[in-house]
């Protein structure tokens, strides 16, 4: 017989085994080093953060608590507030240029054709890249003297004199979301491959038995069915834009006029160039929090409706 377990509304439950709970331990065991990790690099860090953020926090010097003060000063931050709308607009834009390069990718490199290998490869190719040295390699071409870009245009007649497309805000807004899509299409691509990759090849092929054309495939049968993985790409490619940092610091050091100020831009000059570790926290904070109302949002707007 079972040994059973009396509860306080008078139902029983049968008692765990020994072997359930050996079987438990061992899961715990498993799981222990990805916790470990967790506790070390994420919820240590951000809890000191969160405490930082309650101080005036110098560079060298005594820590002195102050409360929630860093946090009302941040509302009255209009630079703050300037750098979030342009990261915002920066998100949207690259979003979107992203995933009308990455889609039509992925349904290129799905279906088996000659070469199908090598533009996959291709494809991805720039992605193992990483942001800083891409950054590096595009400051060069974009570089007014001693570039590719702006020499090549002038050599071939294409323009009257060198063109320095760092000095004008929507040259230098276009040319880094050029870069950033070129850097990061190819692994959306991947991603999204993936999901055409796991439909069903009978779900297809019934749907172009009873008749529908190839873009009532795509919106009736590929789209719905990729719900789940286009919900994944977008959560890791909105996050990674409102996290900009790097090609805006290496390409255009924030400028023409800090018109390309990014937030993490902005905590990054507080935190490092002003040394005022304290209020960095708190706007770090505060970044953190929007990103994790912009993911559950998104969450609920593409959850299947019997959920994801």
């Amino acid at each position: 017989m079972t040994d059973q377990q009396q509860l306080p509304d008078g139902t029983s439950r049968p008692r765990r085994t020994a072997r359930q709970r050996r079987k438990q331990l061992v899961g715990l065991l498993f799981v222990a080093p990805a916790l470990a990790l967790v506790l070390l690099f994420f919820i240590v860090p951000l809890g000191m953060a969160f405490w930082m953020s309650l101080h005036n926090w110098p560079l060298l010097g005594k820590p002195r608590f102050i409360g929630f003060d860093n946090y009302s000063r941040l509302l009255d931050d209009a630079r703050f507030w300037a750098s979030m709308r342009f990261t915002i607009t920066y998100t949207l834009v690259v979003t979107v240029a992203i995933f009308s390069l990455a889609f039509p990718l992925a349904l290129f490199v799905e279906k088996t054709r000659p070469l199908t290998k090598f533009y996959r490869t291709a494809f991805f190719l720039p992605v193992v890249v990483g942001f800083g040295s891409a950054s590096l390699l595009w400051a060069w071409l974009l570089d007014v003297d001693s570039g590719l870009f702006s020499p090549a245009a002038y050599s071939l007649g294409l323009t009257d004199k060198r063109i320095n497309l760092l000095a004008d805000f929507d040259t230098t807004f276009w040319s880094i979301i050029i870069m950033v899509v070129w850097k990061t299409a190819g692994f959306n691509m991947i991603i999204l491959l993936t999901g055409l990759q796991g439909i069903s090849t009978e779900v297809q092929e019934a749907a172009r038995m009873d008749g529908a054309s190839p873009w009532q495939r795509f919106r009736r049968v590929t789209l719905p069915l990729m719900r789940r993985t286009i919900a994944l790409a977008l959560i890791l490619s909105v996050a990674g834009s409102m996290l900009a940092f790097d090609q805006f610091y290496i390409i255009a050091d924030g400028g023409p006029q800090n018109s390309t100020v990014t937030a993490v831009y902005w905590i990054f000059s507080q935190s490092f160039g002003s040394f005022h570790l304290g209020y960095g926290s708190a706007l770090s904070m505060v970044l953190l929090a929007i990103l994790v109302c912009i993911s559950v949002v998104q969450l609920r707007l593409l959850r299947n409706p019997e959920g994801m």
